[in-house]
């Protein structure tokens, strides 16, 4: 087998195991192949999720090997800065962009073609234990070797180097399973089936001895109080202009916040990477019965964990309550509840095994301070902090199909997280999907929602804030049209027209203005946004459509008069009346659609069929087009970047309303 076509198997396995987190979380987990000249190893900072080919190192073995015939400094940040130097001398010419995962050495240890290292949370089970290194010999006899807790880096490459030796001395043989206390398992073989036989067996193996599996069903629990604690926490977390707190809670965590001894059991780190990605202690804050209560014990907590560690807590849980989750992304708060369900899930594997065995403090603090994680967490950083609304959280209610889909996609593209929220869930979820997939997970949430109905709209909310923590902007997109004169027009129609173009405008102000609120509490210079979808129908007359018009008209009153309300909060409220959207299933729709309503209602004289209609219509545009989704999203940019304007209907029409 060449090379190439090793690199080809050793980027699917990678992302085989990278995909699945029940192997690999927050992109970690290293894998490589050699030949006899060169090694190629993953990359730092890079996923084996969507690792290529191109994402693997190619270093120098001969290089590498003269590393075991140097003597380096016994002080850790010396040594650790003289063998990156090392290492990064070891790559060849053409890779000196990259930097190799800090485990190369202990790749090339192995003389097996292909390595990969993985942190099954099954297998940490064992790892973490108590009894961890007698279970794996009682499990596995001599097809395994265990390598004790020790500083990563050369320092562990150096452990692992005599281990390998004792053990070829000692059977004759190559070791192909080894294990490393507290910090998963490593598989060596020369052809990837072999990879994933003796992965399999591993995995089965553990299994077979699991006495208990977590509890992770859904429990019941106070959805208010949570989403009324989750923006406090993004306020008092926030650095610079953007954070994000996700709320977790199942049968398993609801046992651990029963009170602080119960929570202790998942209060230090299991592993490397729940240092790096949820810290290595998280903050528990008692309860309080009233809210204020609550808010003044999570201050003094988060102001006690950051005073004693220099940096603030990913995790926070709250007695009887749950779990928040924190991170400057979306992806980053994820990231931190992801990793600390994977401690509780070894926290409950590891009672198969004595009971859990946590890192010792001099590699905690060691961990704490690595060159090495700096670098990780710098290279993860986002990438779109230049987007105009980085992180910023945004519902956009109608948002299942035409304009609202089309707001929905512009801001998710200048780095919102979108709730796509809409009575036809089906197709908002589908929409959420496909933001998913080209943003990111986790960067759209659908969420079904009947506007007009009270108990729907205030879920919205919560839910979204129990998912991203709080609220930036809302925008008010959803509306219904139906043409028809006074002789037409029947009471019932009138009513539903106008329940939901104006009373769900005051339904979703009043439940969307209360995390805002929150935010104001912990933070009064941070700005938010309720904007409302208007209409030119709500700056001028619309003959035979007066139900629509009426609703739109009244709209703007509701906008100023919120606006008045809600500016002591930073809460700036402001309509935008966009002109008509031609090219959009309201307009277009060959049954329902305004053109058709219009023909039928007979509100444009002498015409006779749809394209006569859509003519008179866009005759009366200066600028002779309709109006488009980048149109309206463009004033929504506007309306949040500005900081002086609220109470305001701004057009968007072509010039076909101005305004007076």
């Amino acid at each position: 087998m060449s090379i190439n076509e090793s690199l080809k198997e050793i980027t699917a396995i990678s992302n085989y195991y990278g995909k699945n987190p029940e192997f690999v979380l927050a992109g970690g987990g290293n894998t490589s192949c050699k030949d006899n000249k060169y090694l190629y190893v993953k990359g730092s900072g890079t996923s084996l999720a969507t690792i290529t080919e191109e994402g693997f190192v190619k270093m120098n073995r001969a290089a590498l090997s003269a590393m075991w015939k140097k003597e380096y400094s016994s002080n850790d940040d010396v040594r650790e800065q003289q063998v990156l130097a090392d290492l990064m001398d070891a790559r060849e010419k053409s890779e000196y962009s990259k930097r190799p995962s800090v485990e190369v050495l202990l790749h090339d240890l192995f003389p097996q073609k292909f390595v990969v290292h993985t942190h099954p949370a099954i297998v940490n089970g064992l790892t973490c234990s108590v009894q961890g290194e007698s279970a794996l010999s009682d499990m596995f006899g001599d097809k395994a070797v265990w390598v004790e807790e020790t500083k990563p880096g050369y320092v562990l490459a150096a452990q692992v180097k005599k281990v390998l030796d004792d053990y070829k001395a000692k059977t004759g043989k190559n070791a192909d399973i080894l294990i490393l206390q507290n910090h998963g398992v490593f598989i060596a073989a020369d052809t990837i089936d072999d990879i994933k036989k003796t992965t399999n067996y591993v995995i089965d193996t553990i299994k077979s001895r699991i006495k208990k599996q977590p509890d992770f069903s859904a429990v019941e629990f106070d959805r208010e109080k949570a989403a009324e604690i989750a923006p406090a926490i993004r306020m008092l977390l926030m650095q610079g202009d953007s954070s994000v707190v996700t709320f977790r809670i199942n049968a398993e965590i609801l046992a651990l916040v029963k009170d602080k001894n119960s929570f202790a059991a998942v209060s230090q780190p299991f592993t490397p990477d729940h240092i790096v990605y949820c810290r290595h202690e998280p903050l528990f804050v008692p309860a309080k019965e009233k809210i204020d209560e609550q808010y003044e014990a999570i201050e003094a907590a988060l102001e006690d964990y950051k005073s004693r560690n220099g940096f603030a807590p990913k995790i926070a849980a709250v007695e009887k309550l749950g779990i928040f989750a924190w991170g400057e992304t979306k992806k980053e708060a994820d990231t931190a509840a992801d990793l600390f369900m994977d401690a509780i899930k070894i926290y409950v594997y590891s009672s198969s095994f004595g009971g859990p065995r946590y890192m010792g403090k001099d590699l905690v603090k060691f961990i704490c301070n690595w060159e090495v994680e700096s670098y990780r967490k710098k290279v993860s950083l986002s990438s779109q902090r230049n987007k105009r609304l980085y992180e910023k959280i945004a519902i956009v209610t109608g948002s299942a199909q035409g304009f609202g889909k089309g707001i929905a996609e512009e801001m998710a593209d200048e780095g919102a997280s979108i709730v796509v929220a809409d009575l036809n869930y089906e197709l908002a979820s589908e929409n959420a999907k496909a933001l998913c997939e080209k943003y990111g997970k986790g960067k759209a949430l659908a969420i079904k929602v009947n506007v007009g109905d009270e108990t729907d709209v205030k879920n919205m909310i919560i839910d979204t804030v129990l998912e991203y923590g709080g609220l930036d902007i809302f925008v008010n997109n959803a509306g219904v049209l139906r043409a028809g004169g006074l002789d037409e027009m029947d009471l019932n129609t009138f009513e539903f027209i106008t329940k939901i173009n104006y009373t769900a405008y005051f339904l979703c102000t009043k439940y969307a203005s209360r995390p805002m609120k929150i935010q104001n509490k912990f933070n009064n210079e941070y700005f938010t946004d309720i904007i409302q979808i208007n209409s030119k129908s709500g700056l001028s007359g619309s003959n035979k459509n007066f139900a629509y018009a009426g609703g739109k008209f009244g709209g703007i009153g509701l906008t100023q008069s919120f606006a008045l309300e809600l500016v002591p909060y930073n809460i700036k409220v402001n309509s935008i009346c966009p002109g008509n959207f031609f090219e959009g299933p309201l307009w277009s729709d060959p049954e329902k659609g305004l053109f058709v309503q219009y023909l039928n209602a007979g509100k444009v004289p002498g015409a006779k069929t749809i394209e006569d209609v859509k003519k008179f219509y866009e005759s009366k545009v200066p600028m002779k087009r309709g109006c488009r989704v980048k149109d309206v999203a463009r004033a929504i940019f506007y309306i949040v970047e500005q900081q002086y304007e609220t109470g305001q209907a701004v057009p968007v029409t072509g010039g076909q309303n101005m305004l007076k």
